[in-house]
């Protein structure tokens, strides 16, 4: 897996702010996984009775990052909210007792490329004519083009703030927390639901619906415990919510 953007011949990659009392004391390279704890083992070692001998974990999967509380005594919170597992975004501040692990995430988003525009006609009044192979070429470009628009998440059961969302960032996070994109309503007599219970990953392959809580959003009736690339008309339930991937061309 490769996280690092080229951009004007720099490479921008994730990185970790170890703090303490705001102040940084040391910066951390991201890898697959990255374990923060008292003992000597992890690979960021806090030597600090509140801090748990193995307290949390950050996980990579595929260009998206996930931090998980290992049972920690004192808990782990991420942006001042208490946690058990949630995605990062950048500038997310993550809590470990007095210390702070700050994300800084400075990859462009990838947008769609705009489709090239037609060729300018020799005179006002002239058409250029292409070759059948030539005006196959350019169907082909804007089909291609077309396609590369954003997918759509509609929401058909249980809206909390607005009926339809695009897909437009290479990560989308669903959950009943204020600061995920994508808010769900909870189950049961007080609502529960998980601060952020799936994400949806955006890359050149294609749209992925990776679990943050697994077992707890459904893929057609089937609950989620793994990566599952999304199709058009999938169907995902999250707590009293009902969404619908829609990945299609305009007609």
């Amino acid at each position: 897996m490769n996280a690092v953007r080229f951009v004007g011949g720099l490479s921008l990659m994730p990185k970790f702010l170890l703090q303490f009392e705001g102040a940084v004391i040391k910066e951390i390279a991201v890898k697959d996984e990255i374990t923060v704890g008292r003992k000597p083992d992890n690979d960021v070692v806090i030597d600090n009775p509140a801090v748990s001998g193995h307290h949390c974990k950050i996980v990579r999967v595929d260009e998206s990052f996930f931090v998980e509380d290992l049972n920690s005594t004192n808990g782990v919170f991420l942006n001042a909210r208490k946690i058990t597992k949630s995605g990062l975004q950048n500038n997310d501040v993550i809590g470990v007792a007095k210390h702070a692990l700050k994300f800084i995430d400075d990859r462009p988003q990838e947008e769609p490329k705009p489709a090239a525009p037609a060729p300018k006609p020799s005179t006002a009044d002239s058409t250029i004519m292409f070759s059948p192979q030539k005006q196959q070429e350019l169907a082909a470009a804007s089909t291609t083009a077309a396609r590369k628009k954003p997918a759509m998440i509609r929401i058909t059961k249980g809206v909390v703030d607005q009926p339809e969302y695009e897909l437009k960032g290479r990560s989308t996070y669903i959950g009943k927390s204020s600061h995920v994109q994508i808010r769900i309503k909870g189950t049961g007599l007080f609502g529960s639901a998980p601060e952020s219970a799936a994400m949806i990953a955006n890359n050149q392959d294609g749209y992925f619906l990776i679990p943050v809580k697994e077992g707890y959003v459904k893929l057609n009736g089937r609950p989620v415990h793994q990566k599952e690339r999304l199709k058009d008309g999938d169907v995902i339930q999250a707590g009293g919510t009902t969404l619908q991937f829609e990945d299609q061309p305009p007609g």
